[in-house]
């Protein structure tokens, strides 16, 4: 007969599914990237090789601020040269599976200004188009809604940056 403290199982024991799942974390940054076309204001989305749209970002290299990374991240992915980070404007976080690990994801946005046109898709990368559209069109061609949220909040940004501008 065996006793019920002899059935413990250690951790490496359990099932799976009644396993904590290891998560693996990833900081990223990028970038709500505005210029304006004489009265409009328009925002640079990218098309990643999902058909996703959204905006420039990617992971934040060892000893590298959110800052420097999001304005690394738009030159690369964009192709822009001149960019120039106005203000923070949101983090957001997310999980996702990718090979079969958990990856919780936090990402840093920025507003960033332009008065380049001309943008460079980073094929190598999986960016097939970068597009520039007005706000409101921004908020309906957006394929999540976090990110959806970002521009949302960028708006405010972007409004009183316009504004000073033209003052």
């Amino acid at each position: 007969d065996v006793c019920s403290s002899d059935l413990s199982m250690s951790p490496a024991d359990e099932p799976a599914a009644r396993r904590p799942a290891r998560v693996r974390r990833e900081i990223s940054a990028g970038g709500v990237v505005f210029r304006t076309d004489g009265e409009k204001t328009l925002i640079l989305l990218i098309r990643d090789a999902h058909r996703n749209w959204g905006f420039p970002k990617g992971h934040v290299e060892r000893g590298e601020d959110p800052a420097s990374a999001a304005v690394r991240e738009v030159r690369e992915e964009t192709g822009l040269e001149t960019v120039d980070i106005i203000a923070p404007v949101r983090t957001i976080s997310w999980r996702f599976r990718f090979r079969g690990a958990l990856i919780h994801k936090t990402c840093h946005f920025f507003v960033i200004s332009t008065r380049q046109v001309r943008t460079k898709p980073q094929r190598g990368e999986g960016i097939t188009a970068c597009r520039w559209v007005t706000l409101d069109h921004g908020e309906r061609l957006i394929t999540h809604d976090n990110a959806r949220g970002v521009l949302v909040a960028a708006r405010e940004v972007i409004g009183r940056a316009t504004a000073q501008a033209s003052a």
